[in-house]
């Protein structure tokens, strides 16, 4: 196990009914995803990838098991405290980029600023330049294309100088050379700003980029 863990994951479990069956997700899942690491998450369409990053987020209560950020249980405290909690100590990309279509790339990344009450125009304005979106600030999401729209993302989950960022398979959506191109920045970035980063991907390629892989399937982790 890696030293001087940020996140450590306890005998995760998950299962989901669909009808009368019971289908059994995580199955006993332990993780320890040290500070400043880029972890990689692998494994085939439904193994669980995405249930497991949530969960590890504080997104998604396991059935059974326990998940520490610093030292601090996840799942401990009120909602609204849990909530606070992930908006200034998480960044957060998705498939599916999740901009509000009537907000411009500076206000969608100001956003989770301004649910902790510290948002700032200059910081949104920084974060955009450093995702290579300088000129690109006023534009709405429909006047972006799939690869600057994933920026955007990217400069909204680090707005609040997270200590992780969780990224759902974030190339999902692109085509291979973009998805690349994001990837890079993803890990650049975290790196030149010492970030613990968790990505989920299907792309084996993609993942060979991080510091390490780990492979998900019939509900553990290998």
């Amino acid at each position: 196990m890696p030293a001087n863990p940020l996140l450590v994951a306890r005998d995760l479990f998950q299962s989901f009914r669909m009808g009368p069956r019971r289908i059994e997700v995580l199955r006993g899942i332990s993780i320890q995803i040290s500070r400043g690491e880029a972890v990689f998450l692998c494994g085939a369409s439904g193994a669980g990838k995405t249930t497991l990053l949530y969960t590890l987020a504080g997104l998604e209560r396991p059935e059974s098991g326990t998940v520490e950020f610093e030292g601090r249980r996840l799942y401990s405290g009120s909602s609204s405290a849990q909530a606070r909690f992930r908006n200034k100590r998480m960044g957060f990309v998705f498939q599916g980029y999740f901009l509000l279509p009537e907000l411009t790339a500076l206000e969608n990344v100001m956003l989770p600023g301004m649910i902790g009450d510290s948002g700032s125009e200059a910081a949104a304005e920084e974060s955009l330049d450093a995702v290579g979106l300088k000129e690109r600030i006023h534009h709405l999401p429909a006047e972006l294309s799939g690869g600057e729209q994933q920026r955007v993302a990217i400069a909204r989950a680090l707005i609040n100088d997270p200590d992780m960022i969780f990224a759902d398979e974030p190339t999902g959506n692109l085509d291979s050379k973009t998805g690349e191109a994001v990837i890079g920045l993803l890990l650049n970035l975290a790196r030149k700003r010492e970030k613990t980063l968790l990505v989920v991907t299907h792309d084996s390629g993609l993942a060979a980029l991080g510091d390490r892989q780990l492979h998900i399937v019939d509900g553990l982790v290998g």
